[in-house]
């Protein structure tokens, strides 16, 4: 399936000539899982902030059509379809009211504000975008990062469709058994479960390209990455206990490895590249107070816990630091 897509349909998908052409080499892809683990590693690994502004550049502003002219008519297309739902909620006063607010946040960030949009209507964007015009310009630029990866996934999935139901059913190839190919397919849907059950890597699943665990940091004070922050990982060992809340954690936690951020905020090798992670409970430390000795953190510390299910995720921990908070979440 995946030698039938090429640049033109990963521009479709997303406006990044730079994520469009890592899709092509990355491929072909034989699920659509597949295309959406390359899809989010491309995303967040390989596309640098100009490739990001160039993706954000390609969608039309919410409230209004895509121009005639876009480079992709099927991006053009598609973001229309995704409008849908705000264009027939929405009002002369609330589309005015999304044009100046558009207008107020490209001013303060520099582009159109990004939501995916899909089935949502007016009044739930209005909302979002006065909430989201509250950030720092580096938070945001995260989240608007964010936000074109659900898209991206959205329309993966419609990629995928398309081509599968415009794909021929016969095939000239005289290598091609069309009723060996689907026995195959069977076997493999049994053996994922079969698998998925002793604890086995799903088929789905590609080749790690990275560490499973990664992390990088963004100092909102000054609006750019945190260079030179120490960060180490450890993992909680001792089988008689677990880390609580509140008592005394000592003795437990193993060191998997340590390193800096670099110039773009993210660390170095943390841990060995394995496939499949120990299910357990890891620390991830940061040594915010060598970094900035006047700040309000002497350090940060975040624990979280990996399970039996989760052992073939990747997790990326970003730290969103400020002088007087900060903030986490797990990326893909």
């Amino acid at each position: 399936m995946g030698s039938m897509f090429d640049e033109n349909d990963f521009l479709a998908c997303c406006g990044s000539t730079k994520f469009a052409k890592e899709m092509v080499a990355a491929g072909p892809f034989s699920t659509h899982q597949d295309a959406i683990h390359a899809a989010r590693d491309i995303w967040f690994n390989k596309v640098d902030v100009n490739g990001w502004l160039e993706a954000f550049a390609a969608h039309p502003q919410i409230g209004q059509s895509p121009s005639p002219d876009h480079k992709s008519p099927t991006f053009a297309q598609w973001s229309k379809g995704e409008q849908s739902t705000a264009l027939a909620t929405a009002t002369d006063s609330t589309l005015q009211e999304l044009f100046e607010g558009n207008a107020r946040y490209r001013e303060k960030f520099g582009f159109f504000f990004l939501i995916c949009a899909s089935g949502r209507s007016t009044p739930e964007i209005l909302a979002e975008l006065k909430i989201r015009y509250q950030n720092r310009p580096i938070i945001e630029f995260e989240i608007a990062a964010q936000e074109q990866t659900k898209i991206t996934e959205l329309r993966l999935s419609k990629l995928f469709s398309d081509k599968t139901d415009t794909a021929p059913t016969i095939k000239p190839l005289s290598t091609t058994n069309i009723a060996t190919k689907a026995e195959e397919d069977r076997v493999n849907i049994i053996g994922a479960h079969l698998t998925a059950a002793t604890g086995a890597k799903p088929a789905h699943i590609p080749k790690r390209t990275r560490p499973p665990i990664t992390t990088h940091v963004l100092d909102t004070s000054r609006g750019c990455p945190a260079n030179g922050i120490e960060v180490r990982l450890e993992m909680w060992k001792d089988n008689q206990a677990r880390p609580q809340f509140g008592k005394d954690n000592f003795g437990g936690w193993i060191i998997l490895g340590s390193s800096a951020t670099d110039k773009d905020g993210r660390s170095g090798q943390l841990m060995n590249m394995v496939e499949a992670l120990d299910p357990g409970v890891y620390r991830i430390s940061f040594n915010t107070g060598r970094y900035n000795p006047d700040g309000f953190f002497p350090y940060v510390s975040i624990v979280f816990e990996i399970r039996e299910s989760q052992k073939w995720d990747h997790f990326h921990v970003p730290l969103l630091l400020s002088p007087f908070s900060l903030s986490t979440y797990r990326g893909s």
